[in-house]
This record gives C-alpha cells, structure tokens and sequence, in this order.
C-alpha cells in the first residue's frame, strides 16, 4: 500500500503539472517518488540503481550533445532559412515549415527543432504580413508527427526502443510511413482550417535571413551525425553511437563545453531517472498482475483499444509516464513488438491534442506568446481533427 501510494502521488503531480501550494515540478515529483521508494523501503538502494534504465539515459544524453553542437554552429537555422526564402506561395511556405520541422524532428529530436524554429517562423510570417498562427502551429504539429519515425525522434521513442529492443531500421521501417502519411496530413487540416490564410495566391518574397554559421563546428557536426544515423541503421547499439558521437564532438578547440552543457536538458534525465525508479517499487505490489490481467480483460491485444487507452493516459500524465506504465503490460501481449510500435506511434501522436499534450506545444507557445499568442482554443480546432485523423491511420498501418 505504501508503495502505491508513492506511485499514485507521484502521478498524481505529473498530471496536475505540480503541486498546489509548492514549487514542485513533474521533474521535483519523480525524484520525490525515487526517493520515498528508497527511504521507505520499498526498494533498496541497489536495487533503485538497477532499475534505471541506463541505456535509455546514455540515449539520451548523447543525443542532447549531438544536437547541442548542431545548434550552436547554426545548422537547423540555416536548413530552416534556406526552405522557406524558396517558398513564394502561403501554401509553399506552410509545407517548407511542415517538410523541415517533420525530417529534422525524425533524427534530432522534436523539441530542439520547436526551439530553433519557432522565432525564424515568427520573424518570416511577420514581415511578409502573414497570420503567423498557422505556421507555429505547423512548427509544433509536423515537429511531434515527424519524431513517431525513428527511434531518436523523441524521448518516448528512445524509451521504447530500448525496452523493446526493435532494431533502428526496422523501427523506422514500420513507422516512418505512418510519419509521412501524418505531415501530409499536418498540411491539409492546417490548409482547412485557415482557409482565408491560403486561399490567397499572391506571391510572397522572403528577403534574405541572417544566420550566424560556425563552418567547422558544421562540418564536423554534420560528419558525425550521418555516421551516427548510418551505424543505428547498420543495427549496431544506438546508446553506443550517440554517445560515442557526443564524446568526439566534445573534443573542439573552438567550442566552450559550457555552452554545449547549457542546451542539455538535465532535468529530464533526472524525471526519466526517477520515474524508472518509482515504476519498479510499484512493481514489486501486485499491481503489475492487476494491470496484466485489466489488459486481457479489456482486450488491449486489440490495436484500437490500445491506441485509445495510450493516447489518453498520454494526455492525462504526459507521454513519458505513460509509456512507463505500459511497460509490464506490453510485454504480456500476444503480439509485442506490434504492441510497442503502437504505443509508440500513439503516445506520439497524442501529443498534438492539446498545448498541453507535448513539450514541442509548449515551447512554440511560450516563445511566441508576445507577437501571436495561440489560445488554448486556436490550438484544439487544429489539433483534434490532426490527432484523430493520424492515429486512425497509424493504428490501421500497424494493425
């Protein structure tokens, strides 16, 4: 019971997005939880340090450096730039935002691409006198459809590729169309949805947009990553290439380690850290047995059953806590490897409900609250449709 209390509180912030009265935040929660399972007991200190998946943490981690160093030599922004001066009609710009945000997202992470994005967007849209409103939402919407492709896509997806242990091609074998088939599906509801915005044709100039670029650090940013993405496809351990690729990225006479450390998002390897913690105190109660045996009486064998539920627990304590959750029950599935490729592809897709549903959503808001901000509203009439349209396809692909 001690041990499900811990649980049910922890999640119970996570939900909420904190604690009322408190500054305490879902990563202040997990280490909260992580630390009551040990001090009460639950678990001992051993057995807390093994719980961790540290494959999924060294993922991460490298991941973080790779893109750090992609960032800082001006490599998004330049691609981003580069797209959209070529773009001459409202549709072409919508779909550059959408093609770029969605194939770099696949490789490099969702969030990163909302950070470097979103102020060139913005800057774009209004000085060519545009509702800058769709393109945002274009930004966040493409950025987390795009990331359901590969394994490195987003955190979720690095959690469960490596719970799963389905190779990196054929991860991306199977979802990457799903992908696809949801930017097409990005451009068209986005089109519907502010049919003033592109009914017209007038051509549109985009002037010339200054980018720092750091050449070297590009060039050998750039060299490590496509050996990165050729090893993962070669089916050779991915924790191993990207932290062997952050490693030799880290040794530079021109960058200050300081500055690659500042864009590693530190609290989220803590939350992920602790959340592995406080999901193996629960399941050492019967709680595990109980989830398995809710999943056979409520047929989540079944792709559209499971795809339901995913999306709206998802919704409810974010998609990593989520997938965490599912964790004992997947593995008791008939068909496993089908079971993770849907979690994946649903916990992913879930997050284009809401603002609230996805880091990606959050960083286009905040940092474009000033010149547009997007309401809670503008943001559900897209996302609705969008959620529900790629995950019957993605569930229909998988199934």
């Amino acid at each position: 019971m001690l041990a499900f209390a811990i649980f049910a509180a922890t999640y119970l912030v996570l939900a909420i997005g904190g604690m009322p009265g408190f500054r305490i935040d879902r990563t202040g929660a997990a280490i909260i939880g992580a630390s009551l399972m040990v001090g009460c007991n639950v678990l001992t200190f051993d057995e807390a340090i093994q719980a961790i998946d540290h494959s999924t943490l060294v993922l991460l981690f490298g991941m973080m450096i790779v893109v750090a160093n992609l960032c800082l030599s001006g490599f998004f922004r330049v691609v981003a730039a580069r797209a959209v001066e070529h773009a001459h009609r409202p549709k072409t710009l919508l779909a550059a935002v959408i093609a770029v945000a969605g194939v770099l997202s696949a490789f490099f992470v969702n969030d990163t691409m909302c950070i470097v994005l979103t102020p060139l967007v913005l800057e774009v849209a209004t000085a060519l006198g545009r509702n800058p409103v769709p393109y945002l939402l274009a930004v966040a919407m493409a950025a987390n459809v795009g990331s359901v492709a590969t394994i490195t896509g987003n955190p979720q997806n690095m959690l469960i590729g490596n719970m799963s242990g389905i190779p990196y091609r054929n991860f991306a074998g199977a979802l990457m169309p799903v992908a696809l088939a949801g930017l097409a599906l990005t451009f068209l509801v986005i089109v519907l949805s502010f049919r003033k915005e592109f009914r017209d044709v007038e051509r549109v100039n985009v002037a010339p947009l200054r980018v720092h670029v750091n050449r070297v650090l590009m060039l050998k940013s750039l060299t490590m990553s496509a050996g990165m993405i050729v090893f993962f496809f070669l089916g050779w351990p991915v924790a191993k290439v990207a932290v062997v690729a952050g490693a030799l990225l880290l040794i530079t006479r021109r960058v200050k380690p300081e500055k690659v450390y500042h864009e590693i998002d530190w609290s989220l390897l803590a939350m992920f850290a602790g959340l592995f913690i406080v999901v193996a105190g629960v399941e050492k109660t019967s709680l595990e047995d109980d989830m398995v045996a809710l999943a056979a009486q409520y047929h989540l064998d079944r792709a559209g059953v499971l795809t339901a539920l995913s999306t709206a627990l998802s919704n409810l304590v974010s998609n990593v806590p989520a997938v965490l959750l599912f964790r004992p029950i997947i593995a008791h599935l008939e068909d496993a490897r089908r079971g993770w490729l849907l979690l994946a592809m649903s916990s992913t897709f879930a997050g284009n409900l809401t603002i609230l549903g996805s880091v990606a959503n959050l960083i286009v808001v905040q940092r474009s609250r000033r010149e547009a901000p997007i309401s809670f509203w503008q943001y559900f009439r897209v996302g609705a449709p969008l959620t529900l349209l790629t995950l019957i396809v993605g569930t229909l692909w998988l199934a």
